[in-house]
């Protein structure tokens, strides 16, 4: 699936000062769009114009960052986007302080008598969270579980009560920022990884709503993957075929995802030839991306070079028994409608 495009960065809506940590988006011509896609945009629509937050949560490979862009163009507002890292803090979400301004006045006016006045104060930079409640900019907070739970504190208030709070904003007067009406929040996890993931705290799961994705029908996957690396639709099947198959021969139901299909259909629009056993390009790059263990890995199930090549042998007899059966029926209606069957008594 393509990411959407990006028309610009920083771009004003509706008179007000985007700010140079946005992204406006903009439809693409590439992205790819099927009665399933439609249909989780249109619910996770409804749910962001209810005024809740959207989670598209699944395994890796299932275009949950492209799904959450997409959706967040409709909203025809600036977009800021945030991927989780475990070091970020509060701070680094909401702002925090940054320098300090000293001011000094010195009243001379009367020659025998000198006046100083003097005034210190820290400087408060808001980050993107702050930017975004302020002026209502849609947020897209990528893999937000690979932050530590609680940096994400902030969001609580953020999604229920519509109040950021920010107990030092020096210079302002104020603790607190009441969120923008038209302030929304996608967010997007990956449950099936075991790296660099922190187990989200269930409050803030309370507070969205949550879009479970699994990979696509077959019928859309063969449409990102033609897309994606401009083939011939029946090569994009061969590969997108192949590939579910592994999927459901394979250990992981999981894996391979749909980039699987994605680089083995650029390899073939690269090089050339069909996604078949006789082609060795397609052979040697089936064993490269699909391929997780060694030839001396020999697990039941697992999907080394070994296993690929049975796969690949049992992908061409299918396709062998396919066009035998194909050859069978055409000789039979050949021989229905010959001359000399007509007037036979069976």
């Amino acid at each position: 699936m393509s990411v959407l495009s990006i028309a610009s960065r920083g771009k004003s809506v509706e008179g007000e000062s985007a700010g140079s940590d946005t992204i406006a988006l903009g439809p693409s011509d590439a992205f790819v769009s099927s009665p399933a896609v439609q249909g989780i945009t249109e619910r996770a629509l409804a749910y962001l114009a209810a005024g809740y937050a959207v989670h598209f949560c699944g395994p890796a490979g299932t275009g949950k960052t492209t799904l959450a862009f997409h959706v967040a163009a409709q909203l025809g507002r600036p977009a800021i986007l945030i991927h989780g890292d475990h070091e970020f803090g509060s701070s680094d979400l909401i702002g925090r302080e940054s320098g300090y301004r000293k001011s000094k006045v010195v009243d001379n006016y009367i020659s025998s008598v000198v006046k100083l006045e003097e005034e210190g104060r820290a400087l408060w930079m808001d980050n993107r969270i702050t930017t975004a409640c302020r002026l209502g900019h849609s947020i897209i907070y990528d893999e937000f579980n690979r932050s530590k739970p609680e940096a994400n504190n902030p969001f609580l208030g953020i999604l229920s009560e519509g109040v950021l709070n920010v107990p030092r904003l020096h210079g302002r007067g104020e603790g607190y920022i009441k969120v923008h009406p038209s302030f929304r929040a996608i967010f997007t996890s990956n449950p099936a990884e075991y790296a660099g993931v922190y187990r989200t705290q269930d409050a803030l799961l309370d507070r969205m709503i949550t879009l479970y994705l699994g990979h696509y029908d077959r019928g859309t996957e063969i449409a990102i993957a033609a897309s994606k690396a401009g083939i011939e639709r029946e090569r994009a099947e061969r590969v997108v075929d192949f590939v579910r198959l592994c999927r459901v021969k394979g250990l992981d139901p999981n894996y391979p995802t749909l980039r699987a299909s994605i680089a083995l259909s650029r390899i073939l629009a690269a090089r050339g030839g069909d996604a078949s056993l006789r082609n060795p390009v397609f052979r040697w790059a089936c064993r490269d991306i699909l391929g997780r263990a060694p030839h001396n890995a020999l697990k039941e199930g697992e999907l080394n070079p070994a296993a690929i090549d049975n796969l690949l042998r049992l992908f061409s007899s299918r396709d062998l028994a396919d066009a035998e059966a194909s050859q069978q029926n055409a000789d039979l209606d050949n021989r229905a409608s010959s001359p000399s069957a007509e007037g036979q008594v069976i």
